[in-house]
């Protein structure tokens, strides 16, 4: 799979920008602030329909302008199609695939599949839970797009739980009775419950099937560790059982006068955490630590790398060959971890670069290259 063009239309810094591009790697050389990031972060838009760089759409459009438009070419198995997706902030945004509008934009997702690495990756170690719960769903809904709209419908829930429980509280609080809205409550509990036992059991086969690669990957970015040297564990809010459902909504149930008093939802998967651990194994006597609060810098970089990789790793196995971005990161890296990651992803069937200087880019990875300044793209 690769991105043979690219077409924007008031994204970002471009009022319109037409780029063609090619299996193999590409660079985007500049200076920071001219456009090199947005070309990329427009194929990863296309991927996601989200940005790594910011929580909404409104950024990504010109200044000035009311819409914005990211139109692509994707080859995939010899065979060309055009994924278009229109923004526009405040509205319904639109997706169309050979000039066809879809019924729903998130239809788009998966479509054409991105692994993104940049500085922000390091949130993924030292950031909060929130963080590292998106990178699962993220990488979820490339693998399976239909979880998109569980992922949604999740969320949409749980807003409405969470004003339900504010209500129901202030009423508990004051004067007003709250038979009402805890009547409601309930409603919403077998919602939440049910929505979030699906997603809480695709998390959890997610990282049973991402825990080998990020072993392998650490082992081959880290000087000296070991396959088993860097672990992930996922940790849910609640005690599990085999029934994800009815457990999620007994606890729902015990904890309810918590949530009335503090007015949020307490209990599901937007409550869990990914937990990341460096140490030798267990059985060996080894140590683990959670690389949150412990890690070193370099630690810190070589396992955002590995979560990474084992993404396009876990996503390659599925038959694919994801888009790989590598958007300012070698800047970031020391000389030997610059080398080994060039190394491991110079194969891929399109690798997309953005640096500041050429220099910056490594040997391994000479391809097509491209200047940017001043929103201009030209053919180096």
């Amino acid at each position: 799979m690769y991105v043979s063009h690219l077409t924007l239309h008031n994204f970002r810094s471009y009022a319109t920008a037409d780029v063609a591009l090619e299996p193999g790697v590409t660079a985007f050389i500049g200076r920071n602030g001219q456009g090199k990031t947005n070309l990329v972060e427009a194929i990863d838009y296309l991927s996601r329909l989200s940005s790594h760089r910011v929580a909404t759409d409104a950024p990504l459009v010109k200044a000035g302008c009311d819409q914005a438009i990211v139109r692509a070419a994707v080859v995939r198995d010899g065979r060309t199609a055009v994924l278009e997706v229109e923004l526009n902030p405040g509205k319904a945004n639109r997706a169309r695939v050979n000039r066809s509008t879809l019924p729903k934009s998130r239809d788009l997702v998966g479509l054409v599949r991105t692994v993104v690495f940049s500085p922000e990756d390091l949130t993924l170690v030292k950031g909060d839970p929130s963080d590292r719960r998106r990178f699962l769903d993220d990488l979820l809904v490339l693998r399976t797009p239909r979880l998109a709209g569980v992922r949604s419908d999740y969320d949409r829930i749980l807003r409405q739980r969470n004003s339900l429980l504010k209500t129901a509280g202030h009423a508990r609080r004051g004067s007003t009775s709250q038979e009402g809205a805890l009547s409601t409550l309930s409603v919403w509990d077998g919602q939440l419950a049910r929505t979030g036992a699906e997603l809480l059991r695709e998390r959890l086969a997610l990282v049973d099937a991402l825990r080998p690669y990020v072993g392998n990957a650490y082992a081959t970015v880290a000087r000296g560790a070991s396959r088993d040297d860097a672990q992930i564990e996922y940790r849910p809010s609640f005690e599990l059982s085999d029934d994800l459902e009815a457990g999620l909504l007994a606890e729902l149930e015990r904890r309810r006068s918590d949530e009335l008093d503090r007015g949020i939802s307490l209990v599901g998967p937007h409550r869990d955490e990914l937990l990341l651990t460096l140490g030798g194994p267990p059985e060996a006597g080894g140590v683990r630590l959670p690389v949150k609060g412990y890690a070193s810098h370099g630690e810190s970089w070589s396992i955002a790398l590995s979560l990474r990789l084992a993404s396009y790793d876990l996503l390659r196995s599925d038959g694919d060959d994801p888009i790989l971005i590598l958007d300012d990161v070698f800047a970031e890296l020391d000389t030997e971890r610059r080398a080994q990651l060039a190394e491991l992803v110079a194969g891929a069937e399109q690798v997309l670069v953005t640096a500041a200087v050429g220099d910056d880019v490594p040997e391994a990875l000479a391809g097509a290259r491209y200047a940017v300044a001043q929103g201009e793209v030209t053919r180096a």
